[in-house]
C-alpha cells in the first residue's frame, strides 16, 4: 500500500508514475484527495475538543474551591464527549475509506524501471549460455512428456479438469530432484533458511502480500465457514513469517525459501499456453523471500536474482534475464526481473522466475517494520521475493532441452545423485 501521506504530499509524481503503468489515476487520487481533506477538517477539532476535555477537570476543581456548583461543567463534559464519539466515528469511517481506496493502488515504479507499455518494452539486462543445436526437429515437452510414459494430461483432466497433470515415473522423481537441489542450492550456498509453510492462509495474509482486494478472482477460495484460501505462490506465507512483528535491524536481511505447491485459477489466462505444463492450476514452485532495509533492499534484489539463475546455470540451461517496464511489472512491484529459459521448441525464451523488490509496499499492507541498532524509531521494512524456481518449467526446459533424436532426455549431471544415478530417461515401453 502507498504511504497516504506520500500520496497527499506528492499526487503530480504519484499520477504520473501510475500513469506510466498505463493505468488513468486521476478518479482514485482525486477521490482520495477529498478524503483526506475531510481528515484533515476533522482532526483539528477532534483533538481541540480532547484538549479541553482533558483540563476540563481543572474547572471542576476551581469551581469546587470557589464554592461553586461543577455541574456545569459535567454537563459540558458529556456533551462533548458525545461530540469526540461522533467525529472519530466519522474519523474512522473516512480512513476505512481511504485505506480501502489505496489498496487497489498499485505501487510505484522505481526510478531505475524503464517507462513501456507491454512486455515488447522490457530490456534484456544479460544472457548466459547457447541454446543447443539439434540436427533434428525439437519436440514440445507435452509430446516428449507422453510418449516416454512420465506426463499424462488425460487421466489429469479426468479426476481433476483442465490445466492439471500427473507426472509419473521418471517424471516425478525428475521433479523431486528439481525441488532437492534447488532448496539445497539456497540453503547450503546461497544461506536461505528452509521453511515449510501453511499451504492455505487467511484473507487478511493476501491482503498483506497484495493478492487481495483487486485479485481475488485468480485465488482458489475453501468452502465452508473457512476464510482461507489455497496459497498461489509461497511468497504469501513466507512475507507474513513476519507480519505485524517489528525486527532487529542488525539482522537484515533475513532470507527464506521454501517449497510448496502453488494453486492458481488463472482467470482470463485461456487461449495462452493451454497445452503442456506452462500454465497450470496446480504447479511446484521453490521460493526466495527477503526482509531488508531500505538501504539494502535494492542490492538485494541483485542478489536474489543470481540466486535463482544460478540453478539455471548449474543445470547448464540458456537465460536471459528481462527488466520489466512499468507496464508489464506485478501490482506490488517497483521493480522486477524477469528471468527466461531457452525452450527449443518454441524457438523462444519463456518466463521461469520473477524476482522483484515490493520496497515498502507490503510490509505498509502488513506492518512488517524494524529498528535499524535494534532500539529506537521502528521503519518499514523492505520485502523482496523471487522464483527459484518455477519446478514445472524447469522440468519443461529439462526435457526440451536435453532430449535426443531417438526421443530419450539426458539427465543434467546435477540432478543424478538426486536421480539414483540415472543418465537417460527412456520410455518405459
Amino acid at each position: 500500500m502507498l504511504d497516504p501521506a506520500f500520496v497527499r504530499d506528492n499526487p503530480e509524481l504519484v499520477a504520473a508514475r501510475l500513469r506510466s503503468r498505463g493505468l488513468d489515476p486521476a478518479a482514485d487520487l482525486a477521490s482520495l484527495a477529498g478524503l483526506q481533506s475531510e481528515r484533515r477538517r476533522l482532526l483539528p477539532e477532534v483533538e481541540g475538543l480532547k484538549r479541553d476535555q482533558n483540563t476540563s477537570g481543572d474547572a471542576v476543581a476551581r469551581a469546587k474551591k470557589a464554592g461553586e456548583d461543577p455541574s456545569a461543567v459535567f454537563a459540558a463534559n458529556k456533551v462533548r464527549g458525545g461530540r469526540i464519539k461522533e467525529l472519530e466515528a466519522e474519523l474512522a469511517t473516512i480512513e476505512a475509506k481511504r485505506d480501502e481506496l489505496l489498496l487497489t493502488i498499485p505501487n510505484l515504479p522505481h526510478e531505475s524501471v524503464p517507462v513501456g507499455a507491454s512486455a515488447e518494452d522490457n530490456v534484456e539486462v544479460r544472457k548466459w549460455g547457447t541454446a543447443p543445436a539439434m540436427a533434428f526437429t525439437p519436440k514440445p515437452h507435452w509430446d516428449l512428456g507422453v510418449a516416454l510414459g512420465i506426463l499424462d494430461f488425460e487421466r489429469a483432466t479426468r479426476m481433476s479438469g483442465a490445466r492439471f497433470s500427473v507426472l509419473m515415473g521418471a517424471g516425478a522423481t525428475l521433479a523431486r530432484a528439481l525441488i532437492n537441489f534447488m532448496i539445497d542450492l539456497h540453503t547450503v550456498e546461497h544461506g536461505y533458511r528452509e521453511v515449510e509453510p501453511p499451504f492455505l492462509v487467511n484473507r487478511q495474509a493476501l491482503v498483506g502480500t497484495g493478492n487481495l482486494p483487486k485479485f481475488e478472482q485468480d485465488l482458489f477460495k475453501i468452502a465452508g465457514e473457512w476464510d482461507l484460501f489455497l496459497i498461489p505462490t509461497a511468497e504469501v506465507p513466507l512475507t507474513n513469517l513476519h507480519r505485524e512483528e517489528i525486527l532487529d535491524g542488525r539482522l537484515l536481511p533475513l532470507k527464506y525459501t521454501a517449497y510448496t505447491p502453488c494453486f492458481r485459477s488463472e482467470a482470463g489466462s485461456y487461449g495462452a499456453d493451454v497445452r503442456g505444463l506452462i500454465r497450470q492450476h496446480q504447479f511446484d514452485k521453490v521460493e526466495l523471500v527477503k526482509f531488508t532495509t531500505p538501504e539494502q533492499s535494492h542490492d538485494e534484489l541483485e542478489a536474489l536474482t543470481r540466486n535463482a539463475e544460478t540453478v539455471l546455470e548449474r543445470l547448464g540451461l540458456c537465460y536471459r534475464r528481462m527488466l520489466l517496464c512499468t507496464g508489464d511489472m506485478g501490482f506490488a512491484s517497483a521493480k522486477t526481473y524477469d528471468i527466461e529459459v531457452w525452450l527449443p521448441s518454441q524457438n523462444a525464451f519463456r518466463e521461469i522466475s520473477s524476482c522483484s523488490n515490493t520496497e515498502s509496499f507490503q510490509a505498509r499492507r502488513s506492518q512488517i517494520r524494524f529498528r535499524p541498532d535494534g532500539t529506537g524509531k521502528a521503519q518499514l521494512a523492505h520485502t523482496l521475493n523471487g522464483s527459484g524456481l518455477a519446478v514445472g518449467r524447469t522440468l519443461i526446459a529439462i526435457l526440451e532441452n536435453y532430449q535426443q533424436a531417438d526421443g530419450s532426455v539426458v539427465v543434467p549431471d546435477v540432478l543424478r545423485s538426486y536421480m539414483r544415478g540415472l543418465e537417460v530417461i527412456r520410455s518405459a515401453t
